[in-house]
């Protein structure tokens, strides 16, 4: 049940419309196929027993890959024709494709005041990070202490299990050899590791002149490797991993999950199995991290970006971090809203997203030597001069540091700061996590800014309004104020954008379980208006909403309404579902795309 309250957007119309789909249980994907060809699927079931389901499956002619009791998913392979049978099993609770999904990669960063934190001693020490991404290599940046040992404490390959049979699903104490580590044939996962919890042993050196840390360089890291050599992976090798986490959380304190990875939307969250998975985690006690896309810069339907959430980020539960680009300064107060980072409400159920913003443009972490990455654009590798004095050669390469842009690299930032947080606080739930990240957010932004790309000779807008920037930047130093002061009891949960045709407005509708849904947290009166923990901002107060710094009435930045009506440009799967439009790394590798600035992440 979902609450409306009085807070109003006052624009152009936007005329919003649920996807039909052809039965409740199962989306019209499947109605574009092959009705007796064989279908990779995850069902999610009721209550029965797993050699019950697993005969429900045999029985139709299909196939059997794996039954998850944690989520009570199973992975199978089925005709369509069989699906649609299935459907009509009362123990079925919704039938999808297993779709692919690719990392996200691409541009942003800036201050996040971490060393408000690290002054505390809060450096993530104790707290387990689950990354679910490409691998991770052995690094002396991911050691204990000079470069002495590993914080990487457990490694599964979910892609190939026998590639590295010694080490696969085995914990790794204080081994030191990079050969026994799940090997990143990609190169994005290593990158994603050392933004978490990089301690930049490697750029400590006598003339080095820049020290590259990650938020959290005491955390535990346990690689869950699902995708592969091309950054690519599906639906059920992300569940299962997900999965594995929720079974080892309290052998590792695993309080965090990394997902630097999404696919596009194509049915509601309620009935997505990747978003059902995340929030199997988030009940469980684990914060959920989720890049939430590159996708902010397409116009292909006059959208200008918006709608382009991927999954699992379009999920109401976890958090969805948006990119920051630094400008080339240390300071946050030029910092600019990355034009690629993908906007909201999402596709289908027009949840409002992203939830923070953290920095993701150009920055430097670690580099996996040999992978797809390193190997292909090589315009992305360091020169030894950029943190080394004394090198005059700008031609020489570290083979430590690698630049990466995108909404992974600020969903990875966003992780390990929540680690810093949990030290500070272990008794911290999901929610009040969110809560805090969001209610302590920097929320000081210009109306309107604009990039100019020389490789499209286009110009891209971004509008600071809440589907652009949410509750805001993340600021550490201001949440580690308030980390002892967090509201318990109620959820963190994203509201939703609902269209009136009657007043042309969008009014945003709350569940009854969240915090953001109680009246008494709004405006200047308000429990979180003037209180000193909280600041005079409220998370979607009238400065963020509908007032001066917003562009709720300019027609221009949401086009004609009919683009938001007509089902044809969410639900078709051949628009959202091809790899060349998500997977290909030429549109977000380039470093040379994005300007010449590089921001670093905890460069000191």
């Amino acid at each position: 049940m979902i609450k409306k309250l009085s807070v109003v957007l006052s624009f152009a119309a936007l005329a919003y419309s649920q996807t039909s789909y052809s039965h409740p249980k199962f989306s019209s994907e499947f109605d574009s196929l092959d009705p007796h060809s064989k279908v990779k699927i995850i069902v999610q079931w009721k209550n029965s027993a797993v050699p019950a389901r697993n005969f429900k499956i045999l029985s139709r002619g299909g196939a059997v890959f794996s039954s998850l009791n944690s989520i009570k998913d199973g992975i199978y392979s089925l005709s369509p024709v069989a699906v649609k049978d299935l459907a009509s099993d009362p123990d079925v609770v919704h039938i999808s494709l297993d779709h692919s999904l690719h990392a996200k990669l691409d541009n942003t960063a800036g201050a996040i005041n971490a060393s408000a934190v690290w002054a505390n001693g809060a450096v993530g020490t104790g707290i387990g990070v689950a990354v679910i991404d490409s691998g991770m290599n052995g690094d002396q940046d991911l050691s204990l202490a000079a470069g002495i040992g590993t914080r990487i404490v457990y490694v599964e390959d979910f892609v190939n299990p026998i590639l590295n049979p010694i080490t696969s699903g085995k914990a790794l104490g204080a081994l030191n050899r990079p050969n026994q580590y799940g090997q990143d044939l990609y190169g994005h996962g290593q990158h994603i590791a050392g933004i978490i919890g990089g301690n930049g042993f490697s750029s400590n050196c006598s003339n080095c002149t820049r020290n590259f840390i990650g938020a959290a360089p005491g955390v535990s890291l346990l690689d869950l490797r699902v995708l592969d050599g091309n950054g690519e992976g599906s639906d059920s090798t992300v569940i299962t991993a997900i999965n594995r986490a929720i079974q080892l959380q309290s052998i590792y304190n695993v309080r965090v999950i990394n997902l630097s990875l999404g696919r596009p939307v194509y049915e509601s969250y309620q009935d997505d199995p990747l978003c059902q998975a995340v929030e199997a985690a988030w009940k469980a006690g684990i914060v959920v991290v989720v890049a939430a896309g590159n996708e902010g810069r397409d116009n292909s339907f006059g959208n200008f970006g918006y709608g382009t959430i991927n999954s699992p980020a379009n999920d109401p539960y976890v958090i969805t971090v948006g990119a920051m680009r630094s400008m080339g300064t240390p300071t946050r107060t030029d910092d600019l809203i990355a034009s690629y980072s993908a906007k909201g409400p999402t596709q289908v159920d027009h949840i409002v997203k992203p939830d923070i913003l953290a920095p993701g443009n150009q920055v430097v972490s670690l580099q996996a030597v040999g992978s797809y990455l390193q190997t292909n654009y090589t315009n992305n590798n360091v020169p030894l001069s950029y943190y080394q004095s004394g090198v005059t050669d700008h031609t020489t390469l570290s083979t430590e540091y690698f630049i990466l842009s995108g909404t992974s690299m600020a969903a990875g930032v966003v992780s390990g700061a929540v680690a810093d947080l949990l030290q500070v606080n272990p008794s911290l739930t999901p929610d009040q996590i969110k809560i805090l990240l969001m209610q302590t957010a920097y929320k000081t932004f210009p109306q309107s800014s604009s990039v100019y790309d020389a490789t499209s000779n286009q110009t891209y807008t971004s509008y600071y309004d809440i589907f652009t920037v949410g509750a805001g930047y993340l600021d550490l130093g201001a949440a580690l104020t308030a980390v002892n002061n967090v509201p318990s009891g109620v959820t963190a949960m994203s509201p939703a954008a609902v269209y009136d045709s009657t007043t042309g407005n969008v009014n945003l509708s709350f569940d009854p379980s969240s915090l953001w849904g109680q009246a008494s947290n709004w405006g200047q009166a308000s429990n979180w208006g003037q209180a000193s923990n909280w600041g005079q901002q409220s998370v979607w107060g009238s400065s963020v909403l509908n007032g001066n710094q917003c562009i709720w009435g300019q027609q221009a930045v949401w086009g004609q309404a009919s683009n938001w009506g007509q089902a044809s440009n969410w639900g078709q799967a051949g628009i959202w579902g091809q790899a060349s439009n998500w997977g290909q790394a030429s549109n977000w590798g380039q470093a040379s795309n994005w300007g010449q600035s590089i921001a670093v992440m905890g460069e000191q």
